[in-house]
């Protein structure tokens, strides 16, 4: 009587064991996103989790057997401290099992030692310092860094009569970085850099840096400034200080004529030349069923930029990762699933280096044209695979 008591109790016991299991596969893979919806970035977290729910719309929400679940907090602009207690709340309130987002280099830095002491995977979708993924083994990224955009620039530069230059960036990580990086590639074609500029990261004048500029009389200026309402500043300004007409090109990296706010900046970026890894006239199969699908989900407010395409990306790197880990998301399988990841994006065939946990992808040479009356980044030149040159 009593033998038979215990085989049923352990029995039952067996069974709530092997129950456990499927209800935590049930469980919600939730992906605490911070970045910027407010303030004078706000598009840009806009952008990446726009691009985001654009992956979910045509692929379904379950990987791995589990449903993801996005979880958004409001770094409201470069606020490093604000990003690191945003993300310490989301891994010890939120239980989040992956970091995402991060329009911004100083709140990517700020958190990275988090996700290193807390063993939590974090995906950046914008942050384009090159030093990033060396602050935690558990980050990623699947954006790009400007060192990668910059140094085709520099190189077309070169290639097309362009001797004397002068560079403008601003004053943060990205900004470095991609002054850095010109520099180095143009002096070492050849080329001659008469005098750089860095300016304040928030609410700068650009009148005297462009007159100072102007009168140093450079084949062309090279500039780096973070999407939005200064590069819109700087295009006005550019042709009312009549560096144009006097003959100086501007050629830039992406950054300057984002799809987002290239209507905005208006008939002014006509001609200018940049590099970049994402147009939204790219013309391929999947970058058309993505805008298709951005609009269908997001509306027409936005034109999906390069954020979005990183967005959606990031998304499909973590549902092809949940798949490969059968729905785990402990940081050391997940991030041995996310190293020498390809896939197929938007913006072109890319890879994840299982070395550095960087993008590797292609970088397109752009010039602004009307299409059907709109202003598009129209890529006619490419440098195939480029990694991080900075690292």
């Amino acid at each position: 009587m009593l033998n038979t008591l215990f085989k049923g109790i352990a029995a039952a016991a067996v069974g709530l064991v092997l129950a456990v299991p499927p209800a935590l596969a049930q469980q919600a893979v939730k992906i605490g996103v911070v970045a910027e919806f407010s303030g004078p970035f706000a598009d840009y977290g806009t952008q990446i989790v726009n691009g985001m729910k654009t992956y979910l719309k045509l692929h379904g929400e379950t990987f791995g057997g589990r449903k993801v679940e996005i979880v958004q907090r409001d770094t409201t602009g470069p606020a490093p401290e604000v990003a690191k207690r945003l993300a310490q709340e989301l891994i010890t309130r939120d239980k989040v099992d992956i970091l995402a987002g991060f329009g911004l280099t100083p709140n990517a830095l700020a958190v990275a030692p988090i996700s290193a002491e807390a063993k939590k995977a974090m995906v950046i979708m914008n942050a384009a310092t090159s030093v990033i993924t060396t602050r935690s083994p558990y980050i990623v990224r699947l954006s790009h860094t400007l060192p990668q955009d910059t140094q085709p620039i520099a190189q077309w530069a070169l290639k097309n009569g362009i001797k004397r230059a002068y560079t403008l960036v601003s004053d943060y990580g990205p900004g470095v970085d991609s002054e850095v990086q010109f520099v180095k590639t143009f002096k070492g074609g050849g080329g001659e850099i008469i005098d750089s500029v860095r300016t304040p990261l928030q609410n700068p004048d650009f009148a005297p840096y462009l007159q100072r500029i102007k009168d140093s009389k450079p084949d062309a200026i090279f500039v780096f400034l973070p999407p939005g309402s200064q590069t819109i500043a700087f295009i006005k300004g550019y042709e009312e200080r009549g560096l144009k007409q006097s003959g100086v090109k501007l050629i830039a990296t992406g950054d300057l004529t984002d799809d987002g706010v290239l209507e905005a900046m208006g008939d002014g970026t006509l001609g200018l030349i940049t590099s970049f890894h994402y147009s939204a006239a790219h013309d391929s199969p999947e970058n058309k069923l993505f805008v298709k699908t951005y609009a269908e989900v997001n509306g027409t407010k936005y034109r999906p930029n390069f954020m979005a395409c990183a967005g959606y990306d990031g998304m499909a790197a973590i549902a092809e990762a949940l798949k490969k880990t059968g729905g785990a998301t402990d940081a050391d399988k997940f991030l041995a699933a996310l190293k020498g990841m390809k896939l197929v994006s938007p913006r072109g065939p890319i890879m994840i280096d299982p070395e550095t946990r960087d993008i590797v992808q292609t970088v397109y040479i752009r010039e602004v044209k009307k299409v059907n009356g709109q202003l598009y980044n129209i890529e006619f030149d490419k440098f195939e695979n480029v990694k991080d040159p900075g690292k």
